[in-house]
């Protein structure tokens, strides 16, 4: 009985104290400094190099600045874009299907240059005269949009240099249905030597973690790559600070990309192809990410052309693993994702029927409980038993008093003249435990709970609660479900299993109400399953009193 309560007493304390660590990251969110105007020198991408491993050797990076030019406006029916003819940069996109969680008016912003946050997508040539993010294009200045029946939007930039010799086209290409943005370059050669040419792509933002609906949610933000011998790979800002960071430098194979919660943007550059990694800290709590592909030698008189995908959007797992392998990885489903991909994949299943992803969640949960069943029943009976013995446990602890070996050896010998396993109740549990672990992080990674309305006043499930009504249905739930257990007979366990709802329901305010509605469910089930089995115990046992 001790021990099993012992462990119960170990999984509230870890889980106090995780949702402690959230409350303080809540109220006391890690700053990152970002200059308030950024200025000086722009940042600094590897020189040419004469071979590709040499590549990693560049001009030391300063502060941020990027001057404002002429810009395009695109309009598509995804994405609201701003592209800037200094540097050619992509200086702004947003969600049109999303809004700011912050401002419910506003589409929800991922690329974006404001006095407080930082973050671009930047492309570049590398060679002699050519032109990189420092490079002033023409721009026909404007807004650009996608029109009925029009598949494709594009946005042409030009560059030619000083003396004429090169002309450069660089074209952003929208998709109509697509979050995916195709870079083209266009080299042509008007003198009398070959040049050789390297392209790089890059991401350079702050380390600011965006602004979620649900602030008590904190998953990963930064930079992470994929190969196909490292695999996925995440790439810490504080690392970067530090010069400690660890990834795969060379390949022929995989993208980068800076990840967020619920969005993603990747350089996906074809497989097959020698590129270069790099990621590294710009100072002023900006970082940059990104690869250098090689082009090889472009000839006098000649013409070059070659394009880099570009996907800025939602992480729909059936979008990222159409676009590229690993790509998927980005949803983070932690440790136990070969549990949460199964469970995902039959949640959409659940939703393509039902056409709500509340009803899902609701209807999931209960089929995996009912999964369970047999273990829980297992849990639920030997419930049963200990709370029957309740009335001689506390006799036990009156006649033994502080003689803590005395009681353990008299409880030792009650339970087994009783024939009850004193871990019958915690055992079948604990099996369960990685299961729902795994359903609340499908839950938290899962972009589709992202403004997904399930009934009434409940208009997003992975905000909170607006009213509050899941979490306190939530307390009450888990007050009865401590009404039902055995009282421990230990006078400290028992206050701490009964101060358990009111932690969490303090806490589950401010959790996602997708999450919450989950643990309801899930209590409920409990609560039900443990009734009726306690109750069948009950009879079972009255009746072989009267026989």
């Amino acid at each position: 009985m001790d021990f099993q309560r012992l462990i119960l007493f170990v999984i509230f304390t870890f889980s106090s104290f995780q949702l402690w660590n959230a409350w303080q990251r809540y109220n006391h969110p890690e700053q990152f400094p970002v200059a308030a105007q950024v200025s000086g020198e722009t940042a600094s991408v590897p020189q040419a190099p004469h071979n590709l491993s040499a590549s990693t050797a560049g001009s030391p990076a300063g502060a941020l600045s990027f001057p404002v030019g002429q810009q395009a406006v695109v309009n598509t029916d995804e994405l609201h874009a701003v592209i800037d003819a200094d540097g050619g940069d992509l200086r702004q996109l947003d969600m049109v299907h999303y809004v700011d969680p912050a401002d419910k008016k506003q589409m929800f912003h991922i690329l974006q240059q404001q006095p407080d946050h930082l973050f671009v997508a930047q492309s570049g040539l590398i060679g002699t005269g050519l032109p990189n993010h420092k490079a002033v294009f023409h721009l026909q200045a404007g807004q650009y949009d996608l029109k009925p029946g029009q598949d494709t939007l594009t946005v042409p930039l030009q560059w030619t240099s000083p003396d004429g010799q090169l002309t450069v086209t660089k074209q952003f290409v929208f998709h109509r249905g697509s979050y995916l943005i195709d870079v083209n370059w266009q080299i042509s050669n008007h003198g009398q030597t070959s040049i050789p040419v390297d392209a790089y792509y890059q991401f350079v933002r702050d380390g600011k973690k965006p602004e979620t609906a649900s602030r008590m949610i904190h998953t990963f933000t930064g930079p992470a790559l994929y190969t196909t011998s490292s695999k996925f790979v995440k790439i810490d800002f504080h690392k970067l600070d530090k010069n400690e960071a660890e990834f795969p430098h060379q390949a022929d194979n995989g993208w980068m990309a800076m990840v967020q919660h619920h969005f993603v943007s990747v350089w996906l550059p074809a497989n097959g192809k020698q590129r270069e990694f790099f990621a590294r800290a710009l100072g002023e709590g900006l970082y940059s990410a990104g690869l250098i592909l090689p082009q090889g030698q472009l000839a006098a008189g000649k013409e070059m052309q070659f394009s880099m995908p570009l996907y800025v959007g939602p992480q729909i797992q059936s979008v990222l693993t159409a676009l590229a392998p690993g790509l998927d990885y980005v949803i983070d489903y932690g440790w136990l994702t070969p549990i949460a991909v199964p469970i995902f994949w039959l949640l959409q299943h659940i939703h393509a029927l039902v056409g709500n992803w509340g009803w899902a969640i609701v209807i999931l949960t209960i089929s995996i409980k009912l999964l369970f069943f047999p273990l829980s029943a297992k849990s639920y009976r030997s419930m049963a038993q200990m709370r029957g013995l309740s009335p001689k446990l506390q006799k036990l602890k009156e006649q033994f008093g502080d003689d803590r070996e005395k009681l353990h050896l008299a409880m030792m010998d009650l339970y087994k003249t009783e024939k009850v396993n004193p871990l019958g109740g915690c055992l079948p549990t604990l099996v369960q435990i990685p299961v729902f672990i795994a359903l609340y992080w499908t839950l938290v990674g899962s972009v589709e709970m992202r403004q997904a309305p399930f009934i009434g006043w409940i208009h997003d499930l992975s905000a909170p609660d607006p009213f509050y009504v899941l979490p306190i249905i939530m307390g009450l739930t888990m007050i009865l479900q401590t009404r039902l257990n055995p009282t421990p007979p230990d006078p400290m366990q028992a206050k701490v299993m009964m101060i358990m709802p009111v932690v969490f329901s303090v806490f589950f305010l401010f959790f996602p109400a997708g999450l919450v509605l989950y643990w309801v469910v899930n209590n409920l089930m409990s609560i039900g399953q443990q009734w009726v089995i306690t109750r069948r115990f009950e009879a079972a046992k009255g009746a072989s009193r009267a026989g």
